[in-house]
């Protein structure tokens, strides 16, 4: 993985406002003005470049719905042959998450087991997400959207997951780069540690990431129980976001669960289930004394990034920087082998 390469002159004006909108995600800017920049590159990219010129020389882009004064104006500067300079603000900033000696491990992350699109709770389609994705150096991607029970995110039911798979491989097909998504899931791990998804459809994925979002207050030996049977189900790659807590302060603070950390990593490790490092800078989790339990444990570790957007990738800085922290060798984190080898494991 490495960082989004600044975008010199000439550029499309598409991907000006397309790179803008992730730059403006990494930054946690609000979902009003990404969603300007977004909207109004899907309208750029259903005019012709003629069309654009025209407009921009006329002075009529504004007409068209979805552009407005600012992103009429990048476009018009694209087009001019220029640098927007809203782009060249943005990426002229220093880096929202600088590696701070973890530089190595982020170029050798190559891959994400955790990212969702707009088919539930993220914010773009599966597309943009792989574009953001190999823009920033990755050979491949997990698209891991929610299961149905999880309502709230719009999890996806069995009829609604065999459609997106078929999105994916055909995405897939039409690919000449050597990128490749897989064809995933974040699954909830239900109160006796069942699956939520029919075996049919889970055998059909290439990738599945478990998560507990529901009753994280449970008893420490319930819930105990109920991670143990989840990471030693033989479908079940990764052990996502293992206690689900929520670090910032306020309203959006949340305890973590409790369990018998030791029983479950050990059960990790013994079962070859994936320890996810949650990216995400609201979550870090797991926490860093559990970190050290799932090393002792020899689990092996996914640096995730939990990406809603395309610009929220780059989170899984956030994750390297705990690595390198933790000295994990990075062998021991999936994340940075190439997809065969990934594919060739999940296959055993």
């Amino acid at each position: 993985m490495r960082a989004l390469e600044p975008l010199g002159a000439p550029v499309d004006p598409v991907e000006a406002l397309a790179r803008i909108s992730w730059l403006l995600e990494q930054r946690r800017e609000s979902t009003y003005r990404v969603e300007a920049f977004r909207r109004a590159a899907q309208a750029a990219a259903r005019l012709s470049s003629d069309e654009l010129r025209d407009r921009a020389s006329g002075r009529t882009l504004t007409t068209v719905k979805g552009i407005g004064k600012t992103t009429a104006a990048v476009i018009g500067q694209a087009v001019d042959g220029r640098v927007p300079e809203y782009l060249a603000r943005l990426q002229d900033d220093d880096p929202t998450h600088p590696p701070e000696g973890a530089d190595d491990l982020v170029a050798a992350v190559v891959g994400d087991l955790h990212a969702h699109t707009e088919w539930s709770d993220g914010g773009s389609p599966i597309d943009e997400m792989a574009s953001a994705a190999h823009a920033m150096g990755h050979e491949w991607l997990a698209i891991t959207d929610h299961s149905p029970r999880l309502t709230v995110a719009n999890g996806l039911s069995a009829e609604r997951l065999a459609a997106q798979i078929e999105a994916i491989d055909e995405w897939n097909s039409r690919q000449a780069n050597g990128f490749r998504l897989f064809r995933g899931i974040e699954i909830d791990i239900l109160d006796d540690g069942a699956l939520d998804q029919s075996d049919e459809m889970i055998e059909r994925l290439d990738i599945v990431t478990a998560s507990v979002h529901s009753h994280l207050r449970m008893d420490h030996d319930a819930m105990t129980a109920r991670l143990v049977a989840a990471v030693s189900d033989p479908r079940v790659h990764v052990l996502g976001h293992c206690t689900g807590r929520r670090v910032l302060s306020g309203r959006g603070h949340r305890p973590p669960s409790t369990f018998d950390a030791r029983a479950v990593f050990e059960a990790c490790a013994a079962n070859d289930t994936i320890v996810e490092i949650n990216s995400r800078p609201e979550r870090v989790d797991p926490p860093d004394e559990l970190i050290e339990i799932a090393l002792e444990a020899g689990c092996l570790f996914a640096i995730d990034s939990d990406a809603h957007a395309p610009g929220q990738l780059e989170f899984k800085v956030l994750g390297a920087r705990r690595a390198v922290e933790h000295g994990i060798d990075p062998d021991r984190i999936v994340t940075t082998w190439s997809s065969d080898r990934l594919l060739e494991w999940t296959s055993r």
